[in-house]
């Protein structure tokens, strides 16, 4: 005796071994013995053999016409053996039984499945419609395919080319086009913008990656939407003497700047002035909601997208010649230890001297520690911070800037890149963030103190967080710290300067702890500034490689940092070196390179044997410069 049966949505057939009340033993064509429900058993035959009854069963299955047998079936709920018996007139054969079960079966469009072996006509609308979305499947399958072969002869079909930005950049892999560009990569084994190159639609390797970032962050334009201008500040009090900013050429969002005062008695008042743009742009206001919108400035190495408009940054940037309002930190210092005497913060309004940029200044850090005379501007008062800065940092025992790991500045200028090394820990740049350091701690500590709700900046076990709440930042050795010092760059910042204004004015904050609108901040500023950074890290590493062809560079020392892992001199490009033998850590190398792809920001080189020739290598230029403070 033969069973055919459903297992696991197939059917088979298998010999009786043995009868259960419950189930049957049965024996497959490949000698399996398997023990099947009763309740599966879909039909039972003493002739023809099992393969000879799925031979029989499909060639009938294949002159059966679906439409006819929907239509003959009427609506009520039917056995295929009753179908059968009336399909053919007569008691069926097996194999006539079986070819109707699997009809049936292969037609779900057609026929509602009730039970094992039962079925109902689908309704006349129901089948309509099924058939004209199988239809447009069938369409879309066929359009897919068109679509795929353009691709894989490199040639972009105007409909793919019309998606091009959403199908580089865009998450949605649904749409039939990018189902066609997935399929003509996998052909090709080329990535998504390579295939577009080879179509001849990147022409521009540059706008790829910028586009990614507008993409992202500006699908509607990078331009600022019409707003009006700042509000009026209130009347303040005028800061006695003037102040100064050190800033990198090209700085335009002046945030920052120090005075100097002698005071009696061996103490000097330092003091660390911030624009107070919390002043002038209301929580709210069309300003503040496109500093909540864009949360950050961005910055790449040949353009950058300011958080606030122009118009905005021109009334609070601290531009010399003029007065601004400014939130002030002023410190009293004994000069004799650099101890810290007293604290007051004030708002105020700060006529500013002048703004000095790096460049200019920048034989200070090697006349500085050697007591030198350079004759520049406000040699005095920078080399008087210095110390305090010295100081500051011998105080909290932690480096302001991690000393030794190469840190780098890219200007260009029509297409072409220079490179600049920059030296972390100068004088310059550890004046400028010991004393941010020492105004975001203040601040930060003062608001805690007082209650008064602060995004803070956390580091604990190697990993750095923001948080409602006062915690310790390991690697500064802070108990406490909040951004407070670039409120013209950062959303958090201008948030904190709006929370600590009301407080030194004796008023209630805007925002409490547990407020939405504070923790909603967070969480997008977190989320958007980790985001800025692998943007900047992309068109880094993109414009290091645009040097590279630029100077024309087929050979270059790298140092080893593990395995076959180097980093490559004077440039800020790490890579695997397959070639690489083992090497200790610290070893420097000769590569040569192979092949650089701007598109993919990839670059390939192979380890070439023998001594590592010295100063061989094109140098990018160096420079000390301006870190921003994000530790």
């Amino acid at each position: 005796m033969n069973l055919l049966y459903e297992e696991d949505g197939e059917f088979k057939i298998g010999t009786l071994v043995a009868t259960h009340p419950a189930s049957v033993q049965v024996e497959t064509a490949h000698g399996r013995r398997a023990k099947v429900k009763a309740s599966r058993v879909l039909m039972r035959f003493e002739r023809p053999s099992g393969a000879d009854l799925l031979r029989q069963a499909e060639q009938f299955a294949r002159e059966l016409d679906t439409d006819l047998l929907w239509q003959c079936c009427g609506q009520a709920e039917f056995t295929f053996e009753d179908l059968a018996r009336e399909y053919v007139g007569r008691q069926p054969t097996p194999a006539e039984a079986a070819a109707i079960l699997f009809k049936l079966h292969s037609a779900p469009l057609h026929f509602h499945r009730r039970g094992r072996g039962h079925y109902q006509a689908a309704p006349a609308e129901t089948v309509r419609l099924a058939l004209a979305n199988l239809e447009k499947k069938k369409r879309i399958a066929e359009q897919i395919r068109a679509w795929t072969e353009a691709l894989v002869r490199f040639e972009c079909p105007p409909e793919i080319a019309g998606l091009q930005r959403q199908l580089l950049y865009g998450t949605d892999r649904t749409r039939p086009e990018a189902k066609a560009l997935e399929q003509a990569c996998a052909q090709t084994g080329l990535s998504a913008p390579a295939l577009f190159e080879r179509c001849g639609r990147l022409p521009d390797s540059h706008a790829y990656h910028l586009d990614r970032f507008l993409h992202e962050f500006h699908p509607g334009g990078a331009a600022f939407p019409a707003h009006p201008s700042p509000g009026p500040v209130a009347q303040l009090p005028l800061a006695g003497g003037c102040a100064f900013s050190l800033d990198d050429l090209g700085t335009t969002e002046i945030d920052d700047a120090f005075s100097v005062t002698r005071l009696a008695d061996g103490v000097l008042r330092i003091g660390i002035h911030i624009a107070a743009p919390a002043l002038g742009i209301e929580p709210g206001s069309p300003l503040d909601a496109i500093a909540r919108e864009r949360l950050s400035s961005a910055y790449f190495p040949d353009r950058k997208f300011t958080m606030l408009p122009e118009t905005a940054i021109e009334v609070f940037s601290l531009e010399a010649g003029t007065e601004r309002p400014s939130l002030s930190l002023y410190v009293d210092v004994a000069t004799a230890d650099w101890s810290v005497r007293a604290r007051h913060s004030r708002v105020e309004r700060l006529t500013i001297a002048s703004n000095l940029r790096l460049p200019e200044v920048a034989p200070l850090n090697e006349a500085l520690p050697a007591s030198e005379k350079l004759g520049v501007a406000f040699e005095e008062e920078l080399g008087t911070l210095w110390r305090f800065a010295e100081a500051l940092e011998r105080a909290r025992g932690k480096p302001s800037t991690a000393e030794g790991v190469p840190d780098y500045v890219f200007r260009v200028s029509d297409g072409r890149v220079r490179i600049e090394r920059r030296r972390r820990g100068a004088p310059l740049d550890k004046l400028v963030s010991e004393l941010m350091i020492l105004a975001n701690r203040t601040w930060g500590e003062f608001l805690a103190e007082h209650d008064v709700a602060a995004i803070y900046r956390v580091q604990s076990g190697g990993k750095v967080r923001l948080s409602v709440h006062p915690e310790a930042h390991d690697a500064l050795g802070l108990t406490c710290y909040a951004w407070m010092t670039s409120p013209l760059r950062r959303y958090v910042d201008l948030l904190n300067q709006r929370q600590l204004v009301a407080a030194l004015g004796g008023g209630r904050a805007p925002l409490r702890r547990n407020s939405e609108s504070l923790l909603a901040a967070m969480q997008a500023f977190e989320l958007t500034y980790a985001r800025y950074d692998e943007h900047q890290r992309t068109l880094e590493r993109y414009w290091a490689l645009r040097w590279l062809l630029q100077e024309q560079v087929t050979e270059i020392t790298a140092t080893v940092l593990r395995e076959n892992l180097v980093r490559l001199e004077g440039l800020p490009l790490t890579l695997r070196v397959p070639s690489l033998p083992s090497l200790e850590p610290g070893a420097n190398v000769r590569l040569a390179i192979d092949a650089v792809d701007l598109i993919e920001c990839a670059l390939r080189c192979h380890w070439k044997p023998g001594d590592v020739p010295p100063e061989t290598s094109p140098r990018p230029g160096e420079t000390p410069a301006r870190p921003k403070v994000s530790a």
